[in-house]
């Protein structure tokens, strides 16, 4: 009869060893779980966090292109409204007879010398004159046409007179040309 009791409790032992190793590979499956979630929260949060990050970067780029387009072309506001000045001045320049240039040379000296001065002012700040000449062909993207009308001697949508010159403000159209186009047909 100690035999028996022998083998019972050597299976109690294997009983005991079994749970006890059910219950460790329980433990190792709830810890392997939660290691996968963990390593699962972990990518998601490395995803975004790459994403704020590129999405700081896109913000910065934004940023400084604004910047840079603000001071290119902030004051085009004031230098549309300069124009008139300088179509003024040119027209002033321009209307001035040799007999007036004899009497008042001082005077016309100074008026000549503040158009290169607003001339000089517009380059540094970017803006450059549009001046097309007559023969040149009528480009709508820099030019207005004013009217149209059939000149012997020219061709279709060559420009015919310039009325008053346009301007660019670095790489953008600031006022178009002002011209007369030829419709002549031929």
């Amino acid at each position: 009869m100690a035999e028996p009791k022998e083998n019972e409790f050597l299976d109690d032992i294997e009983t005991a060893e079994a749970e006890e190793f059910a219950q460790s590979l329980d433990e190792l499956e709830d810890e392997a779980v939660e290691l996968d979630e963990l390593r699962a929260e972990r990518d998601e949060l490395k995803d975004r966090w790459m994403r704020a990050l590129a999405d700081a970067e896109n913000a910065r780029k934004r940023g400084e292109r604004a910047r840079r387009e603000a001071e290119q072309y902030g004051g085009s506001k004031l230098a549309r409204d300069m124009l008139p000045v300088f179509d003024n001045m040119k027209r002033a320049v321009e209307s001035i007879t040799d007999e007036q240039k004899e009497a008042s040379a001082a005077l016309i000296e100074g008026i000549e010398l503040t158009m290169r001065e607003l001339l000089n002012t517009f380059s540094k700040h970017g803006i450059e004159v549009v001046s097309p000449e007559v023969g040149d062909k009528f480009d709508p993207k820099m030019h207005e046409a004013m009217f149209e009308a059939p000149v012997p001697g020219t061709k279709s949508g060559e420009i015919i007179q310039v009325s008053a010159e346009g301007f660019m403000l670095h790489d953008r159209l600031l006022r178009p040309a002002k011209v007369g186009v030829s419709s002549n047909p031929g």
